[in-house]
């Protein structure tokens, strides 16, 4: 059964799927990670596998960059293919002097400037919030692996590239609400499982610092990102 953009049949797709923004990072995870690899997509060479680890079965695709993108994916993993769960795996940029270059980020919730939410299903809440059960299930994970969590709340933004005349808002937007890291995609795969009646959930590893300016390459967010997958690949349930 396959959907306008993505060429998997009914089953060949795990319960939970982890969903990196790049498709090669998800080629990775699978070459790395997991055993017992099937390819299940490769339309718009947004690579999709299904394998095992430790036994259980999991997927692993990529959503692209943005709102849009990640909750077309999501929308049709969780409408067409029986997913229940998506566990967004990524790299951020954080706000706060006192969070490092690759500590691992769980987001308790995302807010957008995005109107994704309103024009989808009439949801007008600046804030979308990940599954509550989920998140436990990733915590209970670091502290299995000994991997420090920092929680909070998370800015998922339209805009990567600010004009200078507007960082300084974009800043205080953060500083108001809170918000200790930025992404692109969270908002829209929180609001999209929550309007289907699903689960999702969000890990970052965080690649630059724009108050201190460290950033990292991107060689070292490949290696470093090792943490945050480890994490989510542990908390997948049972089939």
């Amino acid at each position: 059964m396959a959907t306008p953009h993505n060429s998997a049949s009914l089953g060949d797709i795990a319960k939970t799927v982890l969903m990196p923004g790049d498709p090669l990072r998800a080629k990775f995870i699978a070459d790395s990670f997991l055993d017992d690899v099937t390819m299940f997509n490769t339309v718009r060479n947004m690579f999709g596998f299904t394998g095992t680890y430790k036994g259980k079965r999991v997927s692993v695709m990529g959503s692209g960059m943005g709102i849009p993108s990640i909750s077309l994916y999501a929308h049709e993993l969780y409408s067409f293919y029986g997913v229940e769960n998506i566990i967004r795996i990524g790299s951020t940029g954080t706000y706060k002097e006192d969070i490092n270059v690759f500590d691992t980020i769980l987001a308790t919730g995302s807010y957008s400037e995005s109107s994704f939410a309103k024009c989808m299903c009439g949801d007008e809440n600046e804030f979308q919030y990940p599954d509550p059960g989920l998140n436990e299930d990733l915590k209970k994970a670091a502290e299995k692996l000994g991997i420090t969590l920092r929680e909070g709340l998370i800015w998922s933004s339209d805009v990567f590239y600010y004009d200078e005349k507007m960082l300084g808002g974009a800043l205080e937007t953060a500083m108001k609400n809170d918000l200790i890291v930025a992404e692109m995609e969270s908002f829209g795969l929180f609001a999209t499982a929550k309007n289907l009646g699903k689960r999702a959930a969000c890990i970052l590893t965080v690649s630059d610092n724009i108050i201190t300016h460290v950033e990292t390459t991107a060689e070292e967010r490949q290696e470093k990102l090792v943490d945050m997958i480890k994490i989510a690949l542990e908390a997948v349930e049972e089939e």
